[in-house]
């Protein structure tokens, strides 16, 4: 049962960050294990439990991301992440970032959660702007609805060339070529030392689920470019 990080979580993060070296990491790695990987595994399993019962159609999975870059991309960084994340999902064989999923991230800095589709092919973007020209009222209602509720941001990595103008609530939507819906907190408050957080990250995720659910509907669509 997950029962909070710690300060020796934070530490370790910290550590890390300004000890980017196997040497260091072999020495701390059993706080690495204890404070850090074992603790955000059980959270992972407790909001996937919640979501899956939430939706147990969906057949969701979760993952708790590696400490370890990929040796092909470190680009003069240290072998080490100095955070961790993990994923709920359902099974594909697409890559992470080109599938919507639910995430939680701590960072030296703080921490953040929401949903996110980080790399959507174009033809699924496609098929959500057709979507929008001819029914535009199912997904305003979805985005009026996150809008009100005011937990998450919109994040969105928009195309150059607007791809049309569907109206203020719409458009950050309609232009996006990949998009989060993020709720992001500096610093480490109480809530991250407590069984509470699974409690509130679960609950906000909750929330995003029929958002979810639209896009992967995506999937059944005609390709509008043929």
């Amino acid at each position: 049962m997950f029962q909070g990080f710690s300060d020796r979580t934070i530490d370790f993060m910290w550590g890390i960050r300004f000890n980017n070296e196997k040497s260091w990491f072999e020495a701390n790695k059993e706080s690495y294990l204890r404070d850090f990987y074992q603790p955000m595994r059980e959270m992972n399993r407790e909001v996937w439990e919640r979501l899956n019962a939430a939706a147990p159609d969906l057949g969701l999975f979760g993952k708790v991301s590696r400490i370890y870059r990929d040796a092909r991309r470190l680009h003069g960084r240290g072998p080490y992440k100095d955070r961790l994340w993990w994923s709920i999902q359902r099974p594909t064989d697409e890559e992470f970032p080109r599938r919507p999923v639910f995430w939680f991230e701590l960072e030296p800095e703080g921490w953040s959660y929401g949903m996110g589709y980080y790399q959507a092919p174009p033809v699924t973007m496609a098929k959500f702007r057709r979507r929008l020209d001819s029914n535009p009222a199912p997904f305003e209602k979805l985005a009026r609805q996150v809008k009100q509720q005011g937990r998450f941001t919109l994040e969105a990595e928009c195309y150059k060339r607007p791809k049309g103008d569907p109206g203020p609530l719409l458009g950050p939507w309609y232009n996006a070529r990949s998009f989060a819906l993020s709720r992001d907190h500096q610093g480490h408050q109480a809530i991250l030392y407590a069984h509470d957080l699974v409690e509130l990250v679960g609950e906000d995720l909750e929330t995003l689920l029929p958002v979810y659910r639209y896009f992967i509907s995506l999937e059944g669509d005609p390709d509008p470019r043929d």
